[in-house]
């Protein structure tokens, strides 16, 4: 018998489709529509996304003492193109702290603080130096080792080092860059200098709004309002629905929403600086006592029987003729409790629609006006706040919710409820007040505080008939900071995100069940095409490459 040519073996190979030839269009056409279908999904719906966390340092320097707020986030990136949305905050190590149950004081505001202010070290660089180290060493705690040579961490200086003059401030930041370049940290001498009152405010309502949900809204739902009280200033920041050009308004695109934002910051009305206005009023209405020995006794109708401090007050005792043989206006004086509601509630609202020292502070009576206070552009905030805005709600944050905390009350109550708290608290004696779960200075001074940020909702910002929210606790301008200041890095700095994304990206797509699912499909298609058989599955020998099929004799 004439033996078959190896053509004709072929012919009779019983391959794995081969009594289905009749399937052989519609497996090819469904094939092509599964992988057409997979990658529209993988195109209009990235899955191929790689991430990643990075991180932000922001130091908070203040009039009353340095913070450190440690900011992780998420990159998103994803093969397809680079993801437009923003950035995703993970996690804000600050208010883990405060949340951790690590503090014992309860502490859920300024948890992490070293003071006083860096106003207060010119020309003292180891005062500096003591006041960031054990901030930047917290820092380092929370940001991993290998993350922290592309960390940034940001020096920023508010209301206390605004007010220095332009050589100190730059011996203080001098200083500040010092300790931070001997760190791992990433630093730049343009990220350690001192914000303007505006930019602090307009960080503060990017923060707010960025908390609260309210960027990429497709709704364009009405922005939040901000009000911020710190120690030294006051910051107002609003999304204004009539743009114009003015120094305070801040165009600003978070995101796909684009926002104009009227940012107003008032100096001397922060807490600390407001009381420091009450003892010069009442220096000035002659509500002391001379001693024998030159010291000055003068009694505070918004502190607690008991309380006794030195205090050195600037600008006391103006125009008094028996003092005009002091070579200085600065006096060390006895500053006593002597607690009264009525007097203590027409001294705070006199501080707080004046910012200067009125001579005659008794006669401020009316509480139902509504005064304003001018803007460093001559605007008034009533016209501010009363405008043509959006502005869905107000928050109360910083020192507005400092105090609101301190008085355990409820989220729903309002404006009379802390003036009623208030006034129970502030008739007790000093020993009853700080049996109360205050902290101890914070409670030292919290009868002041109570009328003073209600004169200042009511009488200066002339919101009382706004929904006020106070809080919450855990929002800083600094994570504004963080977001603005930090966003060109972040979009320029490709390969800083490349270092950590580059061992995740081949692992994200290789291992994925889509990218499995796909090669499966295409091996199946090619097997088919192919008509592939292998030996377990019957194929002849004879049709088997050389370097699989066993090797012939030679004849």
């Amino acid at each position: 018998m004439e033996p078959k040519s190896p053509s004709k073996i072929k012919l009779q190979t019983l391959g794995p489709f081969h009594h289905f030839k009749f399937l052989k269009l519609p497996i090819t056409v469904t094939t092509l529509i599964v992988l057409i279908l997979i990658a529209y999904h993988l195109i209009r719906y990235p899955i191929f996304v790689t991430t990643g966390s990075y991180y932000t340092v922001v130091l908070d320097c203040g009039s009353s003492g340095t913070r450190v707020n440690v900011y992780e986030w998420m990159y998103k990136d994803s093969v397809f193109g680079s993801n437009s949305t923003l950035p995703v905050l993970v996690q804000d190590f600050t208010d883990d702290l405060a949340k951790s149950g690590n503090r014992k004081d309860g502490c859920a505001y300024h948890c992490l603080q070293t003071e006083p202010g860096l106003d207060k070290f010119v020309g003292n660089g180891s005062g500096v130096k003591g006041a960031l180290e054990p901030l930047i060493r917290r820092a380092e705690k929370w940001v991993p080792y290998e993350r922290r040579k592309d960390t940034p961490i940001f020096v920023l200086g508010t209301a206390g080092l605004r007010r220095l003059d332009e050589e100190s401030v730059g011996r203080v930041l001098s200083d500040v860059e010092d300790v931070v370049k001997v760190h791992r940290f990433k630093y730049r001498k343009d990220w350690i200098r001192v914000l303007s009152g505006e930019e602090e405010a307009y960080y503060g309502w990017v923060a707010l709004n960025w908390r609260m949900g309210m960027f990429g809204n497709s709704s364009r739902l009405d922005s939040l309002g901000l009000i911020d009280l710190g120690g030294s200033s006051l910051q107002v920041a609003i999304d204004i629905k009539e743009p114009r050009v003015d120094d305070h308004v801040f165009r600003s695109k978070i995101g796909s929403s684009e926002h104009d934002i009227m940012a107003v910051s008032l100096s001397a009305f922060g807490l600390n600086e407001a009381f420091d206005r009450t003892v010069v009023m009442l220096s000035r209405s002659r509500a002391f006592i001379e001693r024998e020995f030159g010291n000055f006794e003068i009694r505070h109708p918004c502190l607690a029987y008991g309380f006794m401090q030195n205090y050195t007050c600037n600008n006391c005792f103006n125009g008094n003729s028996t003092l005009q043989r002091r070579e200085t206006n600065t006096f060390l004086v006895n500053l006593v409790g002597e607690p009264n509601w009525e007097k203590c509630e027409v001294l705070a609202r006199s501080a707080a629609i004046n910012s200067s020292s009125p001579p005659d502070w008794s006669n401020v009576t009316d509480n139902s006006y509504c005064t304003g206070v001018p803007s460093m552009s001559g605007e008034n905030i009533p016209n501010l706040v009363g405008g043509t805005h959006s502005a869905a709600r107000f928050h109360a944050l910083s020192g507005f919710f400092a105090v609101y905390n301190l008085l355990n009350l409820s989220s729903s109550d309002n404006l009379s409820k802390i003036w009623d708290k208030g006034e129970e608290l502030c008739s007790r004696s000093l020993s009853g007040l700080t049996n109360t779960p205050v902290q101890q200075k914070y409670a030292e001074y919290l009868c002041f505080r109570v009328p003073y940020i209600v004169s200042l909702i009511n009488n200066t910002l002339c919101l009382g008939d706004r929904e006020i929210i106070f809080g919450p606790g855990d929002v800083s301008w600094t994570l504004g900071a963080a977001m603005v200041e930090g966003k060109d890095m972040w979009l320029s700095d490709t390969s800083r995100a490349q270092s950590f994304i580059s061992d995740l990206r081949f692992k994200r797509v290789i291992f994925s069940p889509y990218f499995l699912f796909v090669v499966l499909v295409f091996l199946l298609f090619v097997v088919y095409r192919s008509q592939i058989k292998l030996p377990m599955l019957g194929r002849n020998v004879a049709s088997l490459p050389s370097f699989i099929g066993p090797k012939r004799r030679p004849a």
